[in-house]
């Protein structure tokens, strides 16, 4: 083989959970390895670990993102009550996506993978539809409580200057309950209505921004007015020339438009709604491995991932030697996107063309029949169809991979 692609500044490494574990370690060897001499600064998202470390191994994997500027992410756990059992956790540690998130800010941009022979469930759906999801607050950084029995609740402001604390009642509980209490900054919200005018004029594409601020009256409604303030005052003539719209809608009013819309436009959300409806949009259009995401801080920070879980079932299988047929598109994605934008901040350009001919490899491998179950379930019927499994999947990208090289 020729001399490897040598990837210039370090790379951030975020190793993960289950079957996405076991697929990242294959993709990295027979996909990047033979090709890329690359310095990986490597951290261990690893659910035990991160019990071990007491979480500290994901708060110094964002740090090393803020210190060499491009990380990349595998899908990791987020424990609730039957997994804190399962892996005999200290605690459910919170989402470590939405830690690494609210260290970095920015937000989060996702945009499905599109193969000629899938076509997207949504018979209107011509073009890519992107979402701009926050990165910051929502239920991701959030306070909840169990109320045990019959009370009130009061949150107390206190401001840092010299100004009386204020007391608000919340709720008078006749019983036991349960709460949840969101929070945001408007530093970030404006950030986020930054990231994604930025980007829909980057890409000459429409931008929608959708709420429920008639239910929310403060925190919805405090979204869509920074939005509107931003556009107003930095972003509408210069929209106006590049003829491309920003809207506002309710989030209901806009769900129904998507629909019947033929996509191409980028959908701001919220940092739930944004979670919710990126999968969504990724299944629609084949599987939630058939999604890019990458999380753009103002800072100049990158993070590419995986948009879906670890596959669980998959994994358990895989525990019991039976076969399995997991997706590894969105991996190989994180790879390439990570890939790519460190070779545009190095200014090498030999990386940048790596990172295009392996997405050129896996959609070639797609949409010439090689495929896993999630996909020929859905893919058109053709003889040449074939389903492979896990490793078998990545073998024939590899091969296709080869055979661009060798051209």
């Amino acid at each position: 083989m020729a001399k490897k692609i040598k990837v210039k500044t370090t790379i951030v490494e975020m190793d993960g959970d289950e079957m996405t574990r076991v697929m990242w370690e294959i993709v990295k060897n027979k996909l990047l390895f033979p090709y890329l001499d690359m310095n990986i600064d490597y951290y261990d998202l690893h659910i035990k670990h991160r019990d071990d470390t007491d979480d500290r191994v994901t708060v110094d994997a964002a740090r090393a993102i803020m210190k060499y500027g491009v990380g990349v992410k595998c899908a990791t756990i987020t424990p609730n009550k039957d997994r804190v059992k399962e892996y005999s956790l200290k605690t459910a540690w919170k989402s470590p996506n939405g830690t690494i998130r609210a260290i970095l800010d920015g937000t989060v941009f996702r945009k499905p993978i599109l193969v000629n022979n899938i076509k997207p469930t949504v018979s209107s759906w011509k073009k890519p539809i992107t979402i701009g999801r926050h990165a910051y607050g929502d239920v991701y950084n959030n306070f909840e409580m169990t109320i045990p029995e019959a009370g009130k609740l009061e949150i107390v402001f206190t401001p840092k200057g010299s100004g009386k604390p204020k007391s608000t009642m919340v709720k008078d509980f006749p019983s036991s309950g349960i709460i949840q209490v969101n929070h945001n900054l408007d530093q970030s919200i404006l950030s986020f209505a930054q990231a994604c005018f930025t980007y829909a004029l980057s890409e000459k594409i429409d931008l929608w921004f959708s709420t429920k601020d008639t239910i929310s009256k403060i925190y919805d409604a405090g979204f869509r007015e920074i939005f509107n303030r931003e556009f107003e005052r930095n972003w509408k003539e210069k929209f106006k020339k590049a003829r491309i719209e920003y809207f506002f809608t309710l989030i209901d009013d806009a769900v129904a438009r998507i629909m019947k819309s033929e996509g191409g436009m980028l959908w701001a959300l919220k940092n739930y709604d944004g979670d919710v409806l990126s999968d969504m949009i990724a299944s629609a259009c084949g599987s939630l491995a058939m999604m890019t995401s990458v999380l753009v801080s103002p800072n100049g920070w990158f993070e590419f991932e995986a948009a879906h879980g670890t596959v669980q079932k998959h994994y358990y299988k895989h525990l019991k030697g039976e076969e399995t047929s997991s997706n590894s598109m969105a991996l190989i994605f994180a790879w390439t996107g990570g890939l790519r934008k460190r070779g545009e901040l190095d200014g090498t350009p030999e990386v940048i063309k790596f990172a295009e001919k392996l997405e050129e490899a896996a959609i070639t491998t797609v949409e010439n029949g090689t495929m896993t179950g999630d996909l020929l379930a859905l893919a058109e019927k053709k003889a040449s169809n074939k389903k492979v499994n896990t490793e078998g999947f990545i073998d024939a990208i590899a091969a296709t991979l080869q055979k661009r090289f060798n051209g």
